[in-house]
């Protein structure tokens, strides 16, 4: 059985096409992202909810952000990068990996927030 140390808490925001496959797996796993080498799971709810602001409402009008845990034998092969800020750091999954990565989720994805654009 995992202990809570034997898994790391991560978020992604997503907009409704995304949201939309995240159901359809059961909320087990992401979908790829189309013409994106890599996956960005970030490591704070407050990251999250800047991507779902600064660029999914924007561009989408709907944005969801996703919390969810994942081994952390798992995530040790992979180093924590910056984005350019205090407490904006995230995972770089490799395209090729997120089949594994998704494995790697221990229990289900949850929304914890869903934003609609005004008006």
């Amino acid at each position: 059985m995992n202990q809570p140390d034997d898994t790391i808490t991560l978020f992604c925001s997503v907009g409704p096409g995304e949201y939309r496959l995240v159901e359809q797996s059961g909320f087990r796993a992401f979908p790829p992202r189309s013409g994106q080498p890599m996956f960005y799971p970030v490591l704070t709810e407050a990251f999250a909810l800047k991507i779902a602001h600064e660029w999914i409402i924007p561009d989408l009008k709907v944005a969801y952000v996703t919390r969810f845990k994942v081994r952390r034998a798992f995530l040790s092969r992979y180093p924590v990068d910056n984005a350019g800020g205090k407490d904006l750091d995230e995972y770089w999954i490799p395209a090729a990996d997120l089949p594994e990565f998704n494995k790697n989720i221990v229990g289900l994805i949850e929304v914890i927030r869903q934003f609609h654009a005004a008006g």
